[in-house]
């Protein structure tokens, strides 16, 4: 059996610490490398400092085949890495022409002056095989020590990326045996984790030793994701896979938006898109975030004509044609508002289908009968009108959103009725 070959991620850089940068460099370096089959066995963040660069190679090159790490290349005197690993290495720093080329170019097709410390970038360890960027002025670098590959590279996520996509992945393909990996990924919504886990039990326990299932969560459902690995051809796993997705299809086709990395918002647009249908959206509590996310999607166009931010009263009537009657009998915040709405944006845009939302987002605003985070969304087409109440109190933001994936599936629920008619 071959040998596995592990990962660990060193990103460096008090802000990180701080929790004034959120580390997505780890997510992607992380899923990159599981995608051409090296596991991650250890993240690890540290501090610009010298001691704590230098303890943290060195555990890591005791337990892992490769080490990527990120930030610290910069040209303040902050930015220690660089140095640090010169010095770790016991290598001088000299000018590495290419890389001098590529800062002074990045500098010419800007218009600015090149400073001294920008041209200091372009020295690196002696020792080192240098790492193009092409995005940026900080050049990567790999080592080799006692087995292990290292390689050093900007914190700056969109070149990190690209010195990833370019040098660092195709590096790694060639220099270890690596099994292919097979992901097959179910989108589902509408359902928690527990509840999906419990429907599927029988078919998980039966899955085969060499398949692993992970569960993913996210804020309306779970994102199911089977995992497989071949040494050889890949056509027998593949077809093996596909005949367990198949299954698992089968016992939760209900909740199921998509198959592969597609999000609810492009799941929705596809179905429009098919059934040459049009939305628009009446928005109350959400504030245009069911606007923003169907036109996040390209070509959102063909299919999603305006939406309405009715934030006030006032607007729910000139703009929507809700009643004076139901808002003082029923509220802002009622199944009969919602509908008018849903109804009245469908006119006023001359689309096939209009989606409202109105609710109490919080913190404030709630009453005894009418807590923070009671929210009615509404769906209407020719031939229905759906309303539903949601009752999800967390913070403000995460009812925005949850209030948003909820009322784009109710959109995905509805769809089949409004077509069939």
């Amino acid at each position: 059996m071959k040998k596995e070959i592990t990962a660990e991620i060193i990103t460096i850089g008090d802000e990180l610490l701080y929790g004034q940068v959120i580390d997505t460099n780890s997510a992607f370096m992380g899923q990159e490398l599981g995608n051409i089959g090296i596991r991650i066995k250890q993240i690890t963040s540290i501090s610009d400092d010298k001691q704590a660069i230098c303890q943290a190679l060195t555990d890591a090159i005791s337990r892992a085949d490769v080490i990527l790490i990120t930030g610290g290349l910069g040209p303040t005197k902050d930015d220690l890495t660089k140095h640090t690993l010169a010095e770790y290495f016991k290598t001088e720093l000299q000018l590495h022409q290419p890389s001098l080329d590529d800062v002074e170019a990045i500098f010419r097709r800007y218009n600015r002056p090149m400073l001294e410390i920008n041209r200091q970038q372009a020295f690196l360890p002696a020792s080192c095989t240098p790492v193009r960027n092409p995005l940026g002025t900080a050049p990567g670098m790999l080592f080799r020590e006692q087995g292990t590959i290292i390689v050093s590279m900007p914190g700056v996520p969109f070149e990190m990326k690209r010195m990833m996509q370019d040098t660092v992945l195709p590096l790694l393909e060639q220099e270890f045996h690596l099994p292919k990996i097979i992901h097959k990924v179910v989108q589902t919504i509408g359902i928690g984790e527990s509840f999906l886990a419990e429907i599927i039990a029988d078919w998980e326990d039966n899955l085969p030793s060499h398949l692993k299932l992970a569960y993913l969560p996210h804020l309306a459902g779970v994102r199911l994701r089977l995992t497989g690995r071949a040494t050889g051809s890949t056509d027998a796993l593949e077809a093996e896979m596909q005949q367990q997705i198949n299954q698992l299809s089968q016992l939760i086709a209900p909740h199921i938006f998509a198959h592969g990395e597609v999000t609810l918002e492009e799941a929705i647009g596809q179905l429009l898109k098919a059934r040459n249908l049009t939305i628009a959206t009446a928005e109350s509590c959400t504030g245009g975030l069911i606007a923003h996310k169907l036109t996040s999607v390209p070509g959102s166009s063909a299919y999603f004509k305006g939406s309405v931010v009715a934030y006030s009263n006032d607007v729910k009537q000139a703009q929507l044609g809700v009643t004076p009657e139901t808002l003082a009998q029923h509220g802002a915040v009622s199944e009969e508002t919602v509908k008018q709405m849903a109804e009245g944006v469908r006119q006023l845009l001359q689309t096939d289908i209009g989606i409202a939302t109105s609710g109490i987002a919080g913190p404030d605003g709630g009453t005894p009968e009418k807590p923070v985070g009671t929210i009615w969304i509404a769906y209407a087409d020719a031939h229905q009108t759906i309303a539903r109440k949601i009752s999800y109190n967390k913070t403000r933001l995460l009812n925005i959103e949850y209030t948003t994936l909820q009322a784009l599936n109710l959109v995905r629920q509805s769809l089949p009725v409004a077509v069939e008619e």
